[in-house]
């Protein structure tokens, strides 16, 4: 398996990852699963500062992991919102784990300071997931969403990823970090 820097052309297997989480369960609380154009919208949203990696093995796409600005207000821009999706079938392979032991350092070198995670509860997988990488449960929103006609809470995870410091320096981009950080 590795893991590299996501592309537009990776947007259809994206699609197709994230779609049973959309339209079988409440871990996302989406409607309607979102086409291939969407996903490489998002994508290509993620800019410079916010880096979409996926898991590959043989040519296949294994799961994605992505991060996005946490809030739009200025003071909020040393952090960010985290995710993390595996093939349908495809957990508890190590996966999500990789996705996130390149994408969390990757951050922490680019300068953003602290990592969040909003997860639907219960998901316990999840939950492990995150607290074997470094997240501690942070609060959560009760009841503030419903789907499949049930209300569901969202647990918030948070993670340091650098110090923090009285000045610091802007957010870099990624790409060049990611370069370096490849063996």
């Amino acid at each position: 398996m590795i893991v590299r820097l996501a592309v537009a052309e990776d947007a259809a297997a994206i699609a197709a990852i994230y779609a049973p989480y959309v339209t079988q369960s409440a871990v996302s609380f989406e409607a309607e699963a979102p086409g291939v154009e969407e996903m490489r919208a998002r994508i290509a949203a993620g800019g410079a500062l916010y880096p979409w990696l996926v898991a590959e093995e043989g040519g296949a796409l294994l799961g994605y992991a992505s991060a996005s600005a946490f809030r739009a207000r200025h003071a909020y821009r040393f952090t960010v919102e985290t995710s993390v999706y595996v093939r349908d079938g495809g957990q508890r392979r190590g996966v999500g784990g990789a996705l996130y032991s390149a994408l969390l350092p990757l951050l922490g070198r680019q300068g953003f300071t602290q990592a969040i995670a909003a997860l639907t509860l219960p998901n316990d997988a999840s939950v492990k997931l995150h607290e074997r990488h470094g997240f501690a449960r942070a609060g959560a929103y009760e009841n503030v969403g419903h789907k499949f006609g049930e209300w569901r809470s969202v647990g918030l995870w948070q993670r340091a990823l650098a110090p923090l410091v009285a000045d610091p320096a802007e957010p870099q981009p990624f790409a060049l970090l990611w370069a370096d950080q490849r063996p």
